[in-house]
């Protein structure tokens, strides 16, 4: 089963690589974007068949090492 894992800073949360991308943005002309913020994408493969386990296992991954619950949230998805 692949997880697809989505880490982003949670709001209200500085997000200053996202702000220097916005800055980067509008000085090449996009002036429509905004709120610009940056995040981690990862897959991974989870050998389990079931489900229920495998969503438990990813949960786990996250909470403890792929994601900074405290400034980040998470979001995943199994495939």
């Amino acid at each position: 089963m692949k997880a697809k894992i989505h880490v982003t800073l949670k709001q209200g949360i500085l997000d200053p690589q996202g702000k220097a991308i916005e800055h980067a943005l509008d000085s090449l002309g996009f002036k429509n974007a905004a709120n610009v913020r940056v995040g981690k994408y990862m897959e991974l493969d989870v050998s389990e068949t079931d489900k229920a386990k495998a969503e438990a296992q990813v949960k786990s991954m996250c909470e403890k090492l792929l994601a900074n619950t405290i400034i980040e949230e998470y979001r995943y998805e199994l495939v």
